[in-house]
């Protein structure tokens, strides 16, 4: 069954933000996009979104006509406070406080909170992430509890009944793999294999199996190690 509201997708550019604009495209009669630019490191994502969107288009017509427009917004403030190696050229490790030094505060409560705003605006009630308690890098708004709270706060800020909805909130990066065969077959595993950015560092010179990126990164480590559960016989 087709939902038949609109749905707006946080759309990066991602492995994990391109499995949920699929899945949002298998469910929802109408999907919008939105990506962000914060002045992070790896901007290329921001090239990758419109190449995958047009292969999503040209590859599977079944979604084809219930893609409808993307957005950028500019959320620039997430560089100007700084402090990140997401933002800054940091090397990678642990902080002091037991997160990551590539935990960005604030990003995706900010993300979600421009993605209801626009949604207010786009007439969509449901709003999709690529948020994941399982592989969350040590990232707290990435937790169910955090995307639950934040539904509550923007239903009653917004007298909105927005649904927040976080497909891969319970599986790995292998499952998350599993998932895009399923919604696209071999055909969306590999557009997502070619053409989608992970890479903290945004690197597209190094190709591997699992895709492109520098190979020694957090987000490549995971990517690389569900690529491998995912493909073993």
């Amino acid at each position: 069954m087709v939902n038949a509201e609109k749905a707006l997708v946080l759309f990066s550019g991602g492995q994990d933000s391109t499995t949920c604009l699929a899945w949002a495209l298998e469910r929802f009669a109408r999907v919008e996009t939105v990506g962000f630019f914060y002045g992070q490191r790896h901007a290329v994502e921001m090239d990758a979104r419109p190449k995958i969107r047009a292969s999503l288009t040209a590859q599977f017509p079944q979604w084809r006509d219930r893609l409808g427009t993307d957005h950028v917004l500019n959320l620039d403030l997430l560089r100007e406070i700084g402090g990140t190696a997401m933002t800054e050229e940091r090397t990678i490790a642990m902080g002091a406080d037991g997160l990551p030094n590539t935990f960005v505060p604030g990003r995706n409560i900010l993300f979600l909170s421009a993605a209801a705003a626009l949604a207010f605006r786009r007439d969509a009630r449901h709003l999709v992430g690529g948020m994941c308690e399982t592989d969350y890098s040590g990232y707290p708004d990435c937790r169910d509890d955090t995307i639950k709270a934040l539904q509550v706060a923007l239903n009653l800020g917004m007298d909105r009944r927005f649904v927040l909805h976080t497909p891969l909130m319970w599986i790995d990066k292998a499952a998350t793999f599993a998932l895009a065969a399923t919604l696209g077959g071999k055909a969306l595993v590999d557009l997502i294999l070619e053409e989608t950015v992970t890479c903290y560092l945004g690197d597209r010179t190094h190709r591997h199996d699992w895709g492109y990126g520098c190979g020694t990164c957090p987000a490549c480590d995971l990517r690389a190690k569900g690529y491998a559960r995912y493909s073993a016989p």
